[in-house]
């Protein structure tokens, strides 16, 4: 078994990817990396074009790569909603010799909305609009994948992620 591992947390904006990617990061002694904070790291006021998308999951895999040829563990927490990203995920871990893991995020439209709605402290610039809008352009996963149904309580989602990931790295879980 590889001794690095990636952790992809996608699905779209609302469904609770870092509720998910914090309780994965914290059962592997890992490391997470969230799409919102780099971009806001990378653009202090960020306008969500392309450009900026782009240098955001380069530096997202990127500081990924870094951390698994260290051998660590590493959750990134990304909306991913395209296949070539995902890919380039699967490629970073591949270089890496690292196991590699979709996890993706699901949530019922009803909860994600109340959620959005009543957010205070996100990091998150994300509204209904742009969930809708992501939405419609996530590519479906083709790829082997753990669903995780986070339209519940914290618990519920964190059980199901400890069931679900319990064969991919035994010696952490």
């Amino acid at each position: 078994m590889a001794s690095a591992t990636l952790i992809v947390c996608c699905g779209l904006p609302g469904v609770g990817k870092s509720a998910a990617s914090a309780h994965l990061t914290e059962r592997l002694s890992g490391v997470r990396y969230r799409s919102d904070v780099i971009r806001k790291q990378l653009f202090p006021d960020p306008e969500y074009t392309a450009a900026e998308t782009a240098a955001t999951y380069d530096e997202l895999l990127t500081r990924a790569r870094a951390d698994l040829e260290a051998g660590s563990a590493v959750v990134l927490d990304a909306t991913f909603k395209t296949k070539r990203l995902r890919d380039r995920a699967a490629t970073v871990a591949r270089e890496s010799n690292a196991a590699f893991e979709v996890v993706h995020v699901v949530c019922d439209p009803d909860v994600v909305e109340t959620r959005i709605e009543n957010r205070t402290d996100s990091v998150s610039d994300a509204d209904l609009r742009v969930h809708y809008l992501v939405k419609e352009s996530f590519e479906s996963i083709e790829r082997d994948h753990v669903v995780i149904d986070n339209s519940n309580s914290l618990d519920a989602t964190r059980r199901q992620l400890d069931r679900s990931m319990l064969g991919l790295v035994p010696s952490r879980l």
